[in-house]
């Protein structure tokens, strides 16, 4: 197919910042920096960058992080405390068993679990509790009580995955994840391109009930595109200025694209800015962007599959993450009685 240069046209309509942790905002130009420096019970949200679609987390032991992903882009992260020595977290693939705002534990002394989320029936849950700024628990993840209140609201007992991770019992990609999804073998998050997987790849349902998320990755020199979690497509990216460095950026349409917008190399779609992280280099895809080689058909595609409400993530970092790893267990048995 021939490859085409054309910009991404927009509408540019406001630009606040929508990062934050509790105390200030966070510099989306160096995430991994940011999200280094978070001190215990800070975190950044960012749920605006992708607004609806399933939730996955993913708990790093190692980093005392956990990773929020919506439509299969991350939307946030935290800091948290897990299991101390002797009541480890278990690591493993898990759904949430059960959501209860005030919930006590029953082997703890009556003690409060505020927004607790169940993992296992034996004692595993992610809830509101102290956060040393080490493993301190007994096998539960803790969260700050402003950060468990967010997350409660947006995930869900039938299609939140719960990943969580050592550097033992994962690949680095998975324990250090990053703005896609990673798979998870046995899990719902899937379809996140190898490297060096260079052909465009389409493959769309037919289920248009969740609006398509585009992430497109400079350092990857790739686009991804989900649908409800899933990746529908990718494709190689060429940019004309591979040199530029514009932090991220994301964007949501304001209105579906016509039937000749869909023909044409070079629609002009309306986008509103939902975050720029550098607003210097302007408010729209295309100044954020600039002009860039794809993939005729697959641009079609893309047009076709968009609708309103439909974001658009631009950033520097890579973000192709992948696990493949044999020591993860999915855990989802509902069989067992609740315990904590």
């Amino acid at each position: 197919m021939k490859n085409l240069l054309f910009p991404f046209l927009l509408l540019g309509l406001g630009a606040g910042p929508a990062f934050a942790t509790p105390q200030t905002a966070s510099p989306l130009s160096n995430l991994p920096a940011a999200v280094a420096s978070l001190k215990p019970g800070q975190y950044l949200w960012y749920p605006e960058i992708s607004p609806s679609g399933p939730v996955t987390l993913v708990v790093s032991l190692t980093e005392q992080r956990l990773y929020i992903y919506r439509n299969g882009i991350a939307i946030g992260v935290a800091t948290v405390s897990t299991g101390r020595k002797g009541k480890e977290t278990p690591t493993g693939v898990f759904t949430i068993l059960q959501k209860e705002v005030d919930h006590r534990s029953s082997l703890y002394n009556d003690a409060a679990m505020p927004y607790m989320e169940r993992l296992t029936w034996d004692g595993v849950a992610l809830h509101a509790g102290g956060l040393p700024g080490y493993p301190s628990s007994h096998g539960c993840v803790h969260l700050s009580l402003e950060f468990a209140r967010k997350l409660f609201a947006i995930t869900s007992t039938t299609t939140t995955t719960v990943i969580i991770s050592n550097a033992q019992s994962a690949p680095m990609d998975v324990d250090h994840p990053g703005l896609l999804a990673p798979i998870v073998s046995g899990g719902r998050p899937e379809g996140v391109a190898e490297d060096g997987e260079q052909a465009p790849h389409w493959s769309d349902s037919n289920d248009r009930s969740q609006p398509v998320a585009i992430l497109i990755s400079r350092a990857d020199r790739r686009i991804y595109v989900y649908r409800g979690g899933q990746e529908i497509g990718t494709a190689p990216v060429t940019f004309q200025h591979p040199e530029r460095s514009t932090g991220i950026a994301a964007f949501s349409l304001l209105s579906k694209p016509s039937a000749q917008q869909i023909q044409d190399d070079s629609p002009n779609l309306h986008w509103n800015a939902v975050q720029v992280s550098d607003p210097q280099e302007g408010l729209t895809p295309e100044q954020q962007l600039g002009k860039v080689k794809l993939d005729r058909q697959f641009l079609h595609n893309l047009l076709a599959s968009l609708d309103v409400g439909s974001t658009l993530v631009i950033t520097d970092l890579p973000s192709t993450r992948d696990m493949r790893s044999a020591d993860f267990t999915v855990i989802s048995s509902n069989d067992h009685k609740p315990g904590h």
